[in-house]
């Protein structure tokens, strides 16, 4: 029912900015831009080890898409925060009802169709963590299979190469890090535990573990350098360290979300993530 020409995509629980639009649209003046994800910071960050975790967990994953997408790779979407171009949206062919990651499905097809996906660090999106360890779990289950499904059901695209070589290379990388490694990491430990030798995979999970520990600290140091705070090395250190170990959970969900898919059929099952709401007090 809308009939503007850029598609805005927010949460119930998003705190937006009042000159958010002043911001976003400008980034729509490229002909290839058929949507911007503005960054996600979490409102709340400072309740649990499971919300501070989660707003050390937005930041990186901020850097890393800018990373990426200077090397020419995959900017992503991330629903809450989201901005799409109607003529991108429509040539792809609207939303997607067969998915429980709409924006994470809308992002391969946007690439698929020769679109560029921006991202817009600053002001962000502030958004409700999560709280409690059994929604988390939900939450990342969905993400999970929904990351996971996306590959399953565009892979004859992606194997034509329709998204170009920088874009496929980083989609492999991401997808070797992202889902092969930790779902690899778990029975190699459990392996290595019942043989008294050394884990197979330790060089490389120790490498990622390690890049996304310098992948932190840069995406928090830049986010301080953006809100002109100094520069406080031993704040920062603790803050990676923190995001290190909460990442640690991602292994276990996407071992447990693997098997899952291996065995069980496609299902589109939604479990709402509780909300407490108007208590939370916007943070950056």
């Amino acid at each position: 029912m809308t009939k503007g020409d850029i598609i805005g995509v927010f949460d119930a629980d998003a705190h937006v900015p009042k000159d958010l639009l002043c911001h976003v649209l400008p980034y729509f003046d490229g002909p290839t831009m058929g949507a911007v994800q503005v960054r996600k910071a979490i409102a709340n960050a400072n309740t649990n080890f499971w919300t501070r975790g989660q707003s050390i967990e937005m930041i990186f994953d901020a850097f890393l898409q800018e990373r990426r997408s200077v090397i020419g790779g995959i900017g992503e979407l991330r629903g809450n925060g989201q901005f799409v171009r109607r003529t991108a949206l429509e040539r792809c062919g609207g939303w997607n009802e067969d998915t429980i990651t709409d924006d994470l499905d809308l992002t391969l097809r946007l690439h698929l169709d020769r679109w560029d996906i921006g991202l817009m660090l600053s002001p962000a999106v502030n958004e409700e963590g999560v709280t409690r360890t059994i929604g988390l779990w939900h939450q990342r289950n969905r993400w999970a299979e929904g990351g996971y499904q996306r590959y399953l059901d565009y892979w004859p695209l992606l194997l034509k190469n329709r998204l170009g070589y920088r874009k496929s290379i980083d989609l492999i990388v991401f997808l070797t890090l992202q889902y092969l490694l930790p779902t690899a990491t778990i029975p190699d430990t459990a392996l290595s535990l019942w043989r008294g030798q050394l884990p197979v995979l330790l060089p490389l999970s120790s490498l990622t573990m390690a890049l996304s520990f310098v992948g932190m600290f840069a995406g928090l140091n830049r986010i301080r350098r953006s809100q002109n705070l100094p520069f406080q090395l031993v704040p920062t250190t603790l803050q990676s360290i923190l995001g290190t170990l909460y990442m640690f959970h991602w292994f276990v969900v996407v071992s447990s979300v693997t098997a899952r898919m291996a065995l069980r059929a496609k299902r589109l099952n939604w479990i709402k993530t509780l909300h407490v709401g108007p208590s939370i007090t916007p943070t950056c």
